[in-house]
Parts: C-alpha cells; structure tokens; sequence
C-alpha cells in the first residue's frame, strides 16, 4: 500500500511547518506501507509558504509541492488527488498535527477491513481534537466537543483513490466555505462505501484562541456556509441533507428563540464574550458565541434558497 496524503493550504505556514515535520516523522510496517509521500497543493498562499517550502525542501523529502491560483479546497483536493502516485489517499488540512502511527493506524484498518470483507468498499475516519496550543498542539485531551458525526470528513480520512475517481472527485462549484467533503460524501455513501471509525489515527487541529476580532471571519464564514449548503441541497434535495445544513423550521426556531431573533448578537454580546476570554476561558466565549453563528447560518442558508428560487 502506497500513500498520498493530501494536503491543501492557504496562508497557514507556521503550523503547517508543525504539520509537515510531524509527517515526516512517521513509523509504520513496511510490510503494509511500501512507502508515502505529501502532495501539498498551495491555493495561491499570499503569506511566503511557497517560497518557504522550496527553501526548506531537505527538511521534507516525502513532499511534492503543486500550486493553484486561490480557487478554493476542493479544486486543491482534485489537484492533489489527480497528481497523487499512492493507489490510497489521506486527507488532512494543514493545521492539523498528527502523531507518529498516524499513517500505520489508517492503513491497518484499511486492510483488516480488507480481509474481513473481501472488499476495499470503505474508508476509514480518525479522531480530530481541537487545539489552541500552538507550542504543543499534541497535548489537548479529547473533549465531548471535539466528537464528530459526519460521514465523509476531510480533516482525517483515508480512502482507496479509485473509489474517488468512481465518485467523481470534489464539485469544484463549491467555491466558498464548507460542505464540498459532504457532498462527496453522499455519492461515496450511494456507491455503497462504509466508514471505519480509526481513533488511532489521531490528529490535533490547531486553531488560534478565540478573540473579538475574530468575529467578522467568523461570521462571514456562517453566511458562506448557508449558501454552499443550498448548494449541496441542489445536489442532493433529501430531508437528510436539509437537515445538515439547518434549513428545516426546527433549525430557524431554534436559533431564532436563543438568539432573540438576532439580537443576541457580536455587538450585544461583546461584553460577555470579552469578561471571559479576560477569565482565561476563550473557548467557553466561542461555545457562547455560537449561538448568533448559528443565527448568521441559517440566515445565509435561507437568504441563499430565496436567491435560488427568485433566479
């Protein structure tokens, strides 16, 4: 078994510094893995990674470097996929920092599952923990937030490459923010794919502490996120999906109610958000911060739908 770990990146340099170090430091049976390699495919980085990587290539000798102008993840993830030489290929993004079994973990569910079933119909999904611990991103324990129930994730996955091929690979029309992963997802699921849950095959998403400042990105983020899940909901029109993306009655009730009708938001709320990062509690102030997210996202999705039908 070959390995491709695909990795696109936008203006994320210092820690994908840590992401690439930490692939590089791999241990695995040579009897499973002949060997890996890191496809990383820079989506028009304006923060030097490009020059930094070709400064650094001796430090990374499994790293292949493909560059794109800024067209998004999932144009970057095809790129990667299409210029891959490994017949199974590992999704991460580059903020995340992986452990030295990562790639061991990962292949040796894929074969156990393999010789179980007589068939490669599946992928296997690791466990991400949230971290803001840039020093030593590793150290974070799992918490009850950072549990997952997505089928098709693409900041831990690893999957046979044809069976990406068969699927399609990413819809390029997801230019802006989230769901392209899911969205493959559903057609991996219809080509009767399963997922193996791997929690060896751990990895730590590095994120800066939650600030004010964040905010405006944040919130553009949720308004990107509705219009992509409208998109994914022309796709794939199913009760399942208008569920992902939180355009359901229950979803706009939901965060109508705890938001007061958006007016709990990121000025009244300010006052709050900022006494407990002060308290040393950033990520609490991001859990209570999620409320008016929530309330910007459904805005989005809903705001998105009537584009579509009014076009």
């Amino acid at each position: 078994m070959f390995l491709s770990v695909v990795i696109p990146t936008y203006n994320r340099q210092p820690i994908l510094a840590k992401c690439l170090r930490a692939l590089e430091q791999q241990r695995y049976d040579g009897h499973l893995i002949t060997g890996y390699e890191v496809v990383v495919v820079d989506d028009g980085s304006t923060d030097g990674t490009v020059d930094w990587l070709r400064q650094q290539r001796a430090d990374f000798p499994h790293v292949q470097l493909r560059q794109q102008d800024h067209r998004g993840p999932a144009v970057a993830r095809n790129l990667g996929v299409e210029v891959a030489q490994g017949d199974t290929i590992i999704f991460i993004d580059s903020d995340l920092v992986v452990l030295e079994g990562f790639l061991q973990a990962h292949a040796a569910a894929l074969r156990e599952a393999q010789d179980r079933t007589g068939s490669d119909r599946h992928f296997t999904y690791g466990r991400v923990v949230n971290t803001a611990n840039f020093e030593h991103p590793t150290a974070e324990p799992f918490k009850i937030t950072d549990y997952s129930q997505a089928f098709f994730a693409t900041g831990n996955v690893a999957i046979a490459k044809h069976w990406l091929l068969e699927a399609g690979l990413f819809d390029p029309q997801f230019t802006l923010y989230g769901w392209e992963d899911l969205e493959l997802g559903v057609r991996l699921k219809r080509l009767g794919l399963s997922l193996i849950k791997v929690p060896a095959a751990v990895g730590y998403h590095w994120h800066p502490p939650f600030s004010l400042d964040q905010l405006p990105a944040l919130i553009d983020k949720e308004i990107q996120r509705g219009r992509m899940g409208v998109l994914f909901y022309q796709k794939h029109p199913t009760r399942e999906v208008r569920m992902m993306i939180q355009m359901t009655w229950l979803h706009r009730l939901l965060w109508g109610v705890l938001s007061l009708g958006g007016r709990l938001n990121e000025k009244t709320m300010a006052p709050l958000l900022r006494w407990l990062i002060a308290q040393g509690r950033p990520q609490l102030a991001l859990e209570v911060a999620r409320v008016f997210l929530n309330w910007y996202n459904v805005q989005g999705v809903y705001a998105a739908y009537q584009d579509l039908q009014q076009g």
